[in-house]
């Protein structure tokens, strides 16, 4: 069985994806499997597993991620009205692919709890 993950072959270029943003640190993405109207993956260019286990040396990494976050929900005219960031953390935390991704969600008004 393979670690490399469906994000990295994203990254690699060998899967397609609806490219949204991109930077040093940064890539981002629309999510095939959308739970509102505005549903984008943002992921580190730098593999991470999950913030749980996560290390001193990737809070750059760790907070570009949240820079880039706000830029797209600036760019897809949803920061005024709101939106959601959520980050899965392991199996019991809803994560279904081994590296960081933080869900960027809204476009509709979110209830709570989310689930």
């Amino acid at each position: 069985m393979s670690d490399v993950t469906i994000f990295e072959k994203i990254l690699a270029g060998e899967i397609p994806c609806d490219k949204v943003y991109e930077d040093e640190y940064t890539f981002a993405f629309r999510d095939i499997a959308a739970q509102a109207p505005t549903h984008i993956l943002v992921i580190p260019k730098k593999k991470i597993v999950n913030i749980a286990s996560s290390t001193d040396e990737d809070h750059e990494y760790l907070g570009k991620v949240l820079r880039a976050a706000r830029i797209i929900a600036e760019q897809e005219g949803i920061s005024e009205k709101g939106y959601r960031l959520v980050f899965n953390n392991n199996r019991h935390g809803g994560q279904t692919v081994d590296y960081l991704h933080c869900h960027l969600i809204g476009g509709r008004p979110l209830g709570w709890p989310p689930g």
